[in-house]
């Protein structure tokens, strides 16, 4: 599988000794801060981008005992589990890769958002997720919020008059603040060990071999884990998608929603990329996008439908998929990979040695400047 490792401008990296920190965000940075956290701008009030993107939780949803989250409306849940918002500033623009054959980057798990500021701007209006009815009802509530003072001094104090150039300038922020160090700080402890500042442990370096290892787990694949050429570290997906034959998640609350939300009932099947405008339904069906491995041990429940409570079990599922039949049948049986998982040979001291390993891409490891860790940017 093609593993492509595309560079986000304006970051740069001392070649092996990480990055290079500034003390703090930027001003526009801080204002996309301001309204991720801010719980005012969904409808009703309530819900903010952090509810399901918890810096505690590896920005993911911290709520670990649902499969998929729930909107600001008690009771109300979306299809799929929330994806990570830490690293997705790296994906590249969604698009087909000719020679490869196959498509790449974006955002979500189909990739429908072509861009980071596509994507922010997606949740707000979504009738799930924080459910304002428009782009209007949205900028309304930035213009009498803390955010208004900040929005024109970066875009000009006439921002807000217009409805569809504020809307931009507030996806332009969140975006800032997504790109920026405190969201992508590159601080694991296996950060730490590529640059010779820290060690594995004998059990840890075994999960490594066999994560890397093509005739074994072959999580690499699709997960690269050394730094590019130029030094970028290792971002743990390639950014491609993939029918890994996960089954259907029997506890999705998305299956007993009304009518209006989920029309198919018990009967759904999330088509995955063949919903991406952009792709052949007929060929992407069942493909979901690679996510990063970066703060895994944080974003329980796993897969698109969160069918998976554990890493473990998601290794095992990996590792006998074709040959144990407690997994179940595929959700959709169209194009799932046979060549990299399935019936990979692990023993179960080989599967708890990747999930090892895999505890060691957690940030906030203790040789990072915990201050620059958790405020710091990229130098540009």
């Amino acid at each position: 599988m093609k593993k492509p490792v595309v560079v986000l401008a304006g970051f740069w990296w001392v070649l092996w000794g990480g990055p290079v920190f500034a003390s703090e965000l930027t001003s526009l940075e801080a204002l996309g801060k301001g309204i991720f956290f801010d719980p005012t701008l969904s409808e009703p009030a309530g819900q903010s981008c952090a509810s399901c993107h918890d810096p505690q939780a590896g920005f993911a949803d911290p709520d670990r005992d649902q499969p998929t989250s729930e909107g600001v409306r008690p009771g109300l849940f979306g299809a799929r589990n929330t994806p990570t918002t830490a690293y997705a500033a790296f994906s590249p623009t969604f698009g087909f890769d000719a020679e490869e054959q196959l498509y790449a980057g974006g955002q979500f798990w189909d990739g429908r958002a072509a861009t980071l500021e596509e994507q922010a701007g997606q949740p707000l209006l979504n009738p799930v997720e924080m459910a304002n009815r428009d782009q209007a009802m949205v900028v309304e509530k930035v213009r009498r919020s803390p955010h208004a003072e900040g929005l024109r001094a970066h875009f000009g104090s006439d921002v807000l008059e217009d409805t569809e150039r504020a809307y931009e300038s507030i996806t332009i922020a969140l975006a800032a603040f997504e790109r920026s160090m405190e969201m992508n700080p590159f601080s694991s402890r296996y950060d730490a060990f590529l640059a010779g500042t820290a060690e594995l442990s004998p059990l840890e370096r075994e999960g490594l071999e066999l994560f890397e290892r093509e005739d074994k787990g072959n999580c690499a694949a699709c997960h690269p884990s050394r730094p590019a050429d130029d030094g970028t570290p290792p971002l743990f997906t390639d950014f491609t998608y993939d029918n890994l034959g996960t089954p259907a998640n029997p506890d999705n609350p998305f299956y007993r929603m009304a009518a209006t939300h989920n029309p198919d009932g018990a009967g759904y099947l999330d088509p995955g990329l063949g919903v991406n405008p952009q792709v052949e339904t007929t060929s992407e069906r069942g493909k979901f996008k690679v996510p990063t491995l970066r703060n895994i041990e944080h974003t329980a429940p796993y897969m698109h439908n969160g069918v998976f409570a554990t890493l473990d079990e998601v290794v095992a599922f990996y590792n006998s998929r074709d040959t144990d039949d407690r997994w179940g049948a595929p959700e959709i049986a169209d194009n799932v990979n046979k060549d990299e998982l399935g019936d990979l040979g692990l023993t179960e001291g080989e599967i708890a040695a990747i999930v090892a390993f895999m505890r060691t891409l957690s940030d906030g490891y203790g040789d990072a400047p915990p201050d620059l860790a958790r405020e710091g940017r990229a130098v540009r």
